[in-house]
Protein backbone atom coordinates (compact mmCIF):
# COMPACT_ATOMS: atom_id res chain seq x y z
CA UNK A 1 0.00 0.00 0.00
CA UNK A 2 1.11 3.25 -1.00
CA UNK A 3 -0.11 6.35 1.35
CA UNK A 4 1.13 9.65 -0.46
CA UNK A 5 1.22 13.08 1.07
CA UNK A 6 2.19 16.38 -0.39
CA UNK A 7 1.91 19.81 1.08
CA UNK A 8 4.01 22.92 1.34
CA UNK A 9 7.54 23.61 3.73
CA UNK A 10 5.78 23.52 7.59
CA UNK A 11 2.45 21.98 7.11
CA UNK A 12 3.67 19.59 9.25
CA UNK A 13 3.76 16.42 6.61
CA UNK A 14 7.44 15.53 7.74
CA UNK A 15 5.98 14.75 11.53
CA UNK A 16 2.50 13.47 10.76
CA UNK A 17 4.11 11.09 7.58
CA UNK A 18 6.80 9.91 10.54
CA UNK A 19 4.16 9.03 13.01
CA UNK A 20 1.66 7.64 10.49
CA UNK A 21 4.06 5.81 9.13
CA UNK A 22 4.93 4.07 12.64
CA UNK A 23 1.89 3.71 13.79
CA UNK A 24 0.90 1.89 10.34
CA UNK A 25 3.81 -0.46 11.13
CA UNK A 26 5.03 1.30 7.38
CA UNK A 27 8.42 2.25 6.27
CA UNK A 28 8.59 6.33 5.84
CA UNK A 29 10.00 7.88 2.66
CA UNK A 30 11.30 11.26 2.97
CA UNK A 31 11.72 12.69 -0.95
CA UNK A 32 13.13 15.94 0.58
CA UNK A 33 15.97 13.94 1.78
CA UNK A 34 16.98 12.87 -1.64
CA UNK A 35 17.48 16.64 -3.22
CA UNK A 36 18.90 17.57 0.04
CA UNK A 37 21.46 14.54 -0.93
CA UNK A 38 22.00 15.50 -3.98
CA UNK A 39 22.52 19.38 -3.27
CA UNK A 40 25.39 18.25 -0.46
CA UNK A 41 27.28 16.02 -3.62
CA UNK A 42 26.56 18.97 -5.48
CA UNK A 43 28.59 21.32 -3.37
CA UNK A 44 31.27 18.91 -2.14
CA UNK A 45 31.86 18.42 -5.70
CA UNK A 46 32.36 22.51 -6.06
CA UNK A 47 30.16 22.74 -9.19
CA UNK A 48 28.81 26.03 -9.75
CA UNK A 49 24.58 25.33 -9.22
CA UNK A 50 24.20 27.73 -12.31
CA UNK A 51 26.09 24.67 -14.38
CA UNK A 52 23.37 22.59 -15.58
CA UNK A 53 25.61 20.51 -17.41
CA UNK A 54 27.94 19.67 -14.91
CA UNK A 55 25.15 19.07 -12.40
CA UNK A 56 23.04 16.52 -15.43
CA UNK A 57 26.70 14.76 -15.11
CA UNK A 58 26.93 14.57 -11.95
CA UNK A 59 23.39 13.28 -11.28
CA UNK A 60 24.07 10.68 -13.60
CA UNK A 61 27.04 9.31 -11.65
CA UNK A 62 25.70 9.87 -8.01
CA UNK A 63 24.55 7.50 -6.06
CA UNK A 64 21.91 8.17 -3.25
CA UNK A 65 20.53 5.56 -1.42
CA UNK A 66 18.45 5.71 1.84
CA UNK A 67 18.41 2.69 4.58
CA UNK A 68 14.99 2.01 6.65
CA UNK A 69 15.66 0.77 10.54
CA UNK A 70 14.06 0.75 13.45
CA UNK A 71 16.20 3.49 14.24
CA UNK A 72 14.90 5.53 11.60
CA UNK A 73 16.35 6.58 8.29
CA UNK A 74 19.96 7.03 7.03
CA UNK A 75 20.48 8.73 3.44
CA UNK A 76 23.94 7.06 1.79
CA UNK A 77 25.47 9.49 -1.15
CA UNK A 78 28.56 7.54 -2.42
CA UNK A 79 28.58 5.11 0.11
CA UNK A 80 28.71 7.94 2.49
CA UNK A 81 26.66 8.66 5.17
CA UNK A 82 25.61 12.07 5.25
CA UNK A 83 22.13 12.11 7.46
CA UNK A 84 23.21 14.80 9.56
CA UNK A 85 25.08 17.13 6.52
CA UNK A 86 22.32 17.14 4.87
CA UNK A 87 19.80 18.92 7.15
CA UNK A 88 22.84 21.98 7.46
CA UNK A 89 21.30 25.26 6.65
CA UNK A 90 23.69 25.45 3.80
CA UNK A 91 21.60 22.49 2.16
CA UNK A 92 18.35 24.22 2.77
CA UNK A 93 19.37 27.25 1.05
CA UNK A 94 20.84 25.97 -1.88
CA UNK A 95 18.14 22.89 -2.22
CA UNK A 96 15.90 24.69 -4.43
CA UNK A 97 18.45 24.92 -6.80
CA UNK A 98 18.62 21.31 -7.79
CA UNK A 99 15.20 20.51 -7.07
CA UNK A 100 13.49 22.29 -9.72
CA UNK A 101 15.54 20.77 -12.91
CA UNK A 102 13.85 18.25 -14.42
CA UNK A 103 17.05 16.06 -15.18
CA UNK A 104 17.51 16.02 -11.53
CA UNK A 105 13.72 15.48 -10.70
CA UNK A 106 13.40 13.02 -13.14
CA UNK A 107 16.58 10.82 -11.25
CA UNK A 108 14.53 11.51 -8.09
CA UNK A 109 11.37 9.42 -9.04
CA UNK A 110 13.05 6.56 -10.18
CA UNK A 111 14.89 6.44 -6.76
CA UNK A 112 11.38 7.31 -5.18
CA UNK A 113 9.73 4.37 -7.24
CA UNK A 114 12.36 1.93 -6.83
CA UNK A 115 12.64 2.54 -3.09
CA UNK A 116 8.59 1.96 -2.44
CA UNK A 117 8.57 -0.87 -4.95
CA UNK A 118 7.45 -4.38 -2.77
CA UNK A 119 6.86 -2.10 0.46
CA UNK A 120 3.94 -0.14 2.00
CA UNK A 121 5.35 3.37 2.81
CA UNK A 122 4.04 6.65 3.33
CA UNK A 123 5.64 9.02 0.95
CA UNK A 124 5.88 13.14 1.64
CA UNK A 125 7.28 15.71 -0.39
CA UNK A 126 5.60 17.89 -3.10
CA UNK A 127 5.09 15.61 -5.70
CA UNK A 128 4.42 12.12 -4.52
CA UNK A 129 0.35 12.32 -5.57
CA UNK A 130 1.41 14.24 -8.79
CA UNK A 131 4.17 12.37 -10.20
CA UNK A 132 5.73 9.78 -8.23
CA UNK A 133 2.88 7.91 -7.10
CA UNK A 134 -0.27 9.17 -9.02
CA UNK A 135 -1.79 5.69 -8.70
CA UNK A 136 -1.31 6.04 -4.68
CA UNK A 137 -3.66 3.80 -2.30
CA UNK A 138 -4.60 7.28 -0.30
CA UNK A 139 -3.25 10.78 -1.38
CA UNK A 140 -3.15 13.97 0.99
CA UNK A 141 -2.48 17.41 1.08
CA UNK A 142 -1.79 19.13 4.29
CA UNK A 143 -1.48 22.83 4.72
CA UNK A 144 -1.37 25.49 7.55
CA UNK A 145 -1.45 29.24 7.47
CA UNK A 146 1.72 30.59 6.41
CA UNK A 147 2.39 32.35 9.97
CA UNK A 148 1.79 29.13 11.69
CA UNK A 149 3.74 27.53 9.14
CA UNK A 150 6.12 30.16 9.91
CA UNK A 151 6.21 29.99 13.76
CA UNK A 152 6.90 25.65 13.49
CA UNK A 153 9.80 26.39 10.92
CA UNK A 154 10.69 29.12 13.43
CA UNK A 155 10.97 26.72 16.32
CA UNK A 156 13.23 24.40 13.94
CA UNK A 157 15.63 27.31 13.57
CA UNK A 158 16.09 28.79 16.68
CA UNK A 159 18.96 25.93 17.69
CA UNK A 160 20.55 26.94 14.17
CA UNK A 161 20.38 30.24 13.76
CA UNK A 162 19.40 33.02 16.66
CA UNK A 163 18.94 35.72 14.18
CA UNK A 164 15.72 34.39 12.36
CA UNK A 165 12.23 35.91 12.91
CA UNK A 166 9.13 34.72 12.17
CA UNK A 167 8.70 37.57 9.70
CA UNK A 168 11.56 36.62 7.71
CA UNK A 169 10.53 33.32 7.66
CA UNK A 170 7.07 33.59 6.56
CA UNK A 171 8.80 35.91 3.73
CA UNK A 172 10.94 32.91 2.92
CA UNK A 173 8.28 30.29 3.36
CA UNK A 174 6.16 32.43 0.62
CA UNK A 175 9.30 32.72 -1.97
CA UNK A 176 9.61 28.93 -1.17
CA UNK A 177 5.64 28.66 -1.88
CA UNK A 178 5.99 30.41 -5.19
CA UNK A 179 9.26 28.46 -6.32
CA UNK A 180 7.67 25.20 -6.04
CA UNK A 181 4.32 25.81 -7.21
CA UNK A 182 4.96 28.08 -10.18
CA UNK A 183 8.37 25.84 -11.41
CA UNK A 184 7.85 24.10 -15.34
CA UNK A 185 8.52 20.63 -13.86
CA UNK A 186 6.29 18.77 -11.17
CA UNK A 187 4.87 21.81 -9.40
CA UNK A 188 3.39 21.52 -6.20
CA UNK A 189 0.21 21.17 -6.39
CA UNK A 190 -3.25 19.55 -4.88
CA UNK A 191 -4.79 16.71 -7.19
CA UNK A 192 -8.37 16.76 -6.97
CA UNK A 193 -8.74 12.96 -5.08
CA UNK A 194 -6.20 13.57 -2.44
CA UNK A 195 -7.81 14.14 0.84
CA UNK A 196 -7.03 18.02 1.87
CA UNK A 197 -6.33 18.50 5.63
CA UNK A 198 -5.88 22.26 7.37
CA UNK A 199 -3.83 21.67 10.22
CA UNK A 200 -3.35 25.12 11.42
CA UNK A 201 -4.80 24.50 14.81
CA UNK A 202 -3.65 21.30 15.11
CA UNK A 203 -0.84 19.04 17.33
CA UNK A 204 0.92 16.13 15.18
CA UNK A 205 -0.99 13.99 16.47
CA UNK A 206 -4.46 14.78 16.30
CA UNK A 207 -3.16 15.19 12.62
CA UNK A 208 -2.02 11.64 12.55
CA UNK A 209 -5.23 10.52 14.53
CA UNK A 210 -7.22 12.11 11.39
CA UNK A 211 -5.45 10.46 8.85
CA UNK A 212 -5.62 6.97 10.29
CA UNK A 213 -9.40 7.34 10.84
CA UNK A 214 -9.52 8.43 6.64
CA UNK A 215 -6.95 5.34 5.93
CA UNK A 216 -9.42 2.93 8.09
CA UNK A 217 -12.76 4.51 6.36
CA UNK A 218 -10.99 4.59 2.67
CA UNK A 219 -10.05 0.79 3.26
CA UNK A 220 -13.98 -0.28 4.33
CA UNK A 221 -15.08 1.48 1.01
CA UNK A 222 -12.72 -0.43 -1.60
Amino acid sequence: MIIAIDGPAGSGKSTAAKRLAERLGFTYLDSGAMYRAFTWKARSAGIDFSDKEGLLKLVNETDIRIDCSANGSEVFVDGVNVTGEIRQPSITENIHHVSGLEFVRKKMVKLQRDFARGKDIVAEGRDMCTVVFPDADKKIYMDADIRERAKRRHSELETCDDESDIDNVAEDLSQRDHRDSTRQFAPLKRVPDAFYLDTTNMNAEGVVDILIKEIGREQQTD
